[in-house]
C-alpha cells in the first residue's frame, strides 16, 4: 500500500477534517497494532507472521510527510482533471469537489437555496473577523448604528461565536469567528484575509459611554428623581439614534 492511498481512505472515511498530526497518529497507530499482535503471536509460542515491509516503513509516519504527499496529491488530481481536491481548514484536511462542479452538485439539494448575507450584515461579519476578539459595543463604534439584530443573524448562521468576556466594566461578550467562517471563505487564518495586517492596526473609534454608566441622583427611597431621569432619557435619545439599517 501507498502512503497516499492511505491518506485517502482516511479522509474519505472520517466526516471531520482531519490534522496533518492527527493522520500520522493514526498512521503509527496501526503499526504500533500491528507490531502487538506479533509479540503477542511469539509470546504465545505460535508461528508469527512477519510484517509486510510497506507498514513497517510508516512506523515514524510524520505530519510533515503527511502533508508533503497530501501536497502531491492534489497537483496528482489537478494534472488528471479530478473533480475533486484536498484542502486545508483551520481544524485539518478535508476533500471537497471543485467549485467547477458546483452547478451539478447543487442539483443534488434541489430545495436548498444559497443564503447571502444583507449588506449590513457583512459589514459586521467584517469588522468581528478583522478585529477579534471585539465586543458589540466596539462594533457599533465602527457602524455608528446597534448591531444586536446583525450580530444575532451571525450567531444564528454559526458565522461568529461568543469567546468569552472582556476585562471591562460590566464584563463584555467577546465575539469571534467560527470554524465555518474560516470554512465559508476558503481560509484557515484571519492572516488570509486580505490587507489583514493594515486594517488590524488601524485604530478603532473610541466607544460612546453606555446610558448604563450615567450617574443617576437618587432619591431617599432608592429610585430615581425625575430630573435626573429626564437628563439621562435625553442623553439615550441623543448619544443612542435608532437606525433601520438595525432592523
Amino acid at each position: 500500500m501507498q502512503l497516499s492511498a492511505i491518506l485517502e481512505s482516511l479522509l474519505i472515511a472520517s466526516q471531520e477534517p482531519l490534522s496533518s498530526e492527527e493522520i500520522a497518529r493514526l498512521i503509527r497507530a496501526r503499526v504500533a497494532e500491528a507490531e502487538d499482535v506479533l509479540i503477542r503471536e511469539t509470546e504465545e509460542g505460535s508461528t508469527p507472521t512477519p510484517l509486510p515491509e510497506w507498514l513497517t516503513a510508516f512506523d515514524q509516519a510524520s505530519p510533515d510527510q503527511v502533508t508533503e504527499t497530501i501536497l502531491s496529491l492534489n497537483q496528482h488530481y489537478a494534472e488528471t482533471a479530478r473533480a475533486f481536491t484536498i484542502l486545508e481548514r483551520p481544524n485539518g484536511w478535508k476533500i471537497y469537489t471543485r467549485s467547477d462542479y458546483g452547478d451539478f452538485v447543487r442539483h443534488l439539494f434541489p430545495g436548498r437555496k444559497p443564503e447571502r448575507l444583507s449588506g449590513p450584515a457583512m459589514e459586521t461579519l467584517a469588522i468581528i473577523a478583522y478585529r477579534q476578539p471585539i465586543t458589540k459595543v466596539a462594533i457599533e463604534a465602527v457602524r455608528g448604528v446597534s448591531c444586536d439584530g446583525m450580530i444575532q443573524k451571525l450567531l444564528d448562521r454559526d458565522l461568529v461565536r461568543i469567546g468569552g468576556r472582556a476585562n471591562l466594566p460590566g464584563r463584555p461578550l467577546l465575539y469571534l469567528t467560527t470554524d465555518l467562517f474560516f470554512e465559508h471563505f476558503g481560509i484557515t487564518s484571519i492572516d488570509e484575509l486580505p490587507n489583514a495586517s493594515e486594517l488590524r492596526r488601524i485604530k478603532l473609534p473610541e466607544p460612546k459611554p453606555e446610558a448604563s454608566e450615567t450617574q443617576l441622583e437618587l432619591t431617599e427611597t432608592g429610585t430615581p428623581s425625575a430630573a435626573a431621569s429626564n437628563e439621562a432619557d435625553d442623553s439615550l435619545d441623543s448619544e443612542n439614534p435608532i437606525s433601520t439599517d438595525a432592523s
